[in-house]
């Protein structure tokens, strides 16, 4: 996916040159310090409610990159396109019975490494009108979470993996102040449906150097949270998760 960004990047920092007027693109990435909370609970009788597994976070703080870029184009129809990464660590404890694996009676370590693309066609609402900018669109949200848990006396130990996709409606609104080189600016992705709820918001202000060049770089700071509370049942099977991340993000930009 990285390779995808990099390579998007060049191609529209390419047609920039050529539509300057009207291809705008827009690019970033910094430190996302987030503390996870929560947990989540494994059940494989839902008739009797009987939780078997469940794991709790240990709340750690961490530290994890974020990279993002939009790309604008003048074509009416077709949307515009945002792409973003995310990275998220998780480390907790863990006991019982699980679909793939049994801890057993006792508690043992576990981790989580979440990756997220998000991959975001967008319409351009208003463009800088009156300063104000307004994005309508659809995020469909992959995320691949990897399970590592540790090994006890009476257990070998898992390493594991789930991807899924899950689709939220998206919105960004930004404001710039003129003649300043100031924004502020705030995005969220949400959705909900029978029970389940996930949602996205962010909110930062940064500040572009007008160097009057080609590319004019600029700094960002803002505050992320991200909330996980889903009820899944396939079968005589359900999964409970109830997990958030929040905290403070900083970074670098480059707009064309």
């Amino acid at each position: 996916m990285k390779k995808i960004l990099i390579s998007l990047a060049c191609v529209a920092a390419i047609g920039s040159v050529l539509n300057a007027d009207i291809t705008r693109v827009e690019m970033g990435g910094g430190m996302w310090n987030q503390t996870p909370s929560g947990t989540m609970s494994y059940s494989e009788n839902i008739s009797l409610l009987s939780t078997t597994g469940t794991y709790t976070s240990n709340k750690n703080d961490d530290t994890s990159m974020y990279l993002w870029m939009l790309i604008k184009h003048p074509i009416p129809i077709v949307p515009n396109l945002r792409l973003e990464y995310t990275g998220i660590k998780d480390d907790g404890k863990i006991t019982g019975k699980f679909k793939n694996f049994n801890v057993g009676g006792v508690y043992t370590n576990a981790t989580l490494d979440i990756t997220q693309y998000d991959i975001i066609p967008y319409y351009n609402i208003l463009d800088n009108t009156m300063w104000t900018t307004l994005d309508l669109g659809l995020d469909v949200k992959v995320q691949e979470t990897k399970y590592d848990v540790s090994p006890t006396t009476a257990f070998t130990g898992y390493t594991g993996s789930d991807t899924i996709a899950i689709p939220l409606v998206y919105a960004r609104l930004r404001v710039e102040i003129p003649g300043t080189g100031l924004g502020f600016e705030g995005d969220g992705k949400y959705i909900t449906y029978d029970g389940s709820t996930v949602y996205d918001f962010r909110a930062k202000v940064d500040y572009t150097f007008d160097l009057d060049m080609f590319v004019n770089p600029g700094v960002e700071l803002g505050y992320r949270v991200q909330k996980f509370d889903i009820d899944y049942k396939d079968g005589n099977e359900r999964t409970l998760m109830n997990m958030d991340y929040s905290g403070v993000y900083a970074g670098l930009m480059l707009r064309f």
